[in-house]
């Protein structure tokens, strides 16, 4: 039997008319934070990247598809990985339907991961996926976009992460925690296999010829993009989380 606060509707409804006024500034917030993500300035990349898709060797520029921007969903996808990460995969699971929305108005989204493109074709059909999905297997893409760390970063405990140095090593005995261990053999992997991995979102223009750095966010700054939390917190226990609850989605029992 719950505990929680129970009233009348009149009480409800002025409670939730004050959440109304709460929200609304939410989303006036959201939206100053939108302009300040477009007012940042461009970075013009000078960098040859070369990537493998479907329709062969790419550029970063190719990736555009014809179009002036790109979405890059940085995928949790490492070349030892058996399967990609299951949060990545919660995630895309979200984004997928909206890729022919976005083309539809000039914006390519794109995923990019270091395994190689056999690995991610695989994977993709099992998912059931159709978003667009390159490897940089053979390029220092993601090492510059702090998604992927080096060996000498890993030893040094001072990996580029979200803007600073993180050091993702865990204390001794640490794999042996329920949530580590779970969270690695759904990969395949150990540890330190998994996390030389990280997700985030970067965003491109492409304008007369050149490629411009526009944005890019890691950690709970692509906390948005994983729509299945937005749901979460609208439901009466909120996300109510204990653990890794969340599965690929052709790994949960048929309810």
């Amino acid at each position: 039997m719950s505990d929680h606060k129970t009233g009348t509707r009149e009480e409800w409804l002025a409670a939730r008319l004050e959440l109304l006024e709460a929200e609304k500034a939410l989303t006036r917030r959201g939206d100053e934070l939108a302009r300040r993500r477009q007012e940042l300035p461009w970075v013009r990349m000078d960098k040859e990247y070369r990537f493998e898709t479907d329709e062969g060797a790419a550029s970063l520029a190719d990736l555009f598809r014809g179009r002036s921007q790109l979405l890059i969903y940085h995928f949790m996808f490492g070349p030892d990985y058996a399967a990609g990460c299951p949060s990545c995969s919660a995630i895309a699971d979200g984004f997928n339907g909206s890729v022919v929305h976005l083309a539809n108005h000039d914006v390519t989204l794109c995923a990019v991961s270091r395994a190689p493109l056999a690995k991610l074709q695989a994977y993709k059909r099992r998912m059931g996926w159709s978003f667009p999905w390159a490897s940089s297997s053979d390029s220092d893409f993601n090492y510059d976009f702090q998604v992927s760390v080096t060996d000498e970063q890993w030893e040094s405990g001072a990996a580029e992460y979200n803007f600073r140095p993180s050091d993702f090593r865990l204390p001794e005995g640490g794999e042996k925690d329920p949530f580590i261990a779970e969270l690695t053999s759904s990969v395949g992997t150990d540890w330190q296999t998994y996390r030389r991995e990280g997700p985030g979102v970067s965003a491109f223009v492409l304008e007369d010829g050149v490629v411009y750095h526009t944005y890019s966010a890691y950690e709970r700054g692509i906390d948005g993009l994983w729509s299945m939390y937005q749901w979460l917190d609208r439901a009466p226990l909120g996300r109510n989380e204990t653990g890794l609850w969340w599965r690929r989605h052709d790994e949960y029992d048929s309810k």
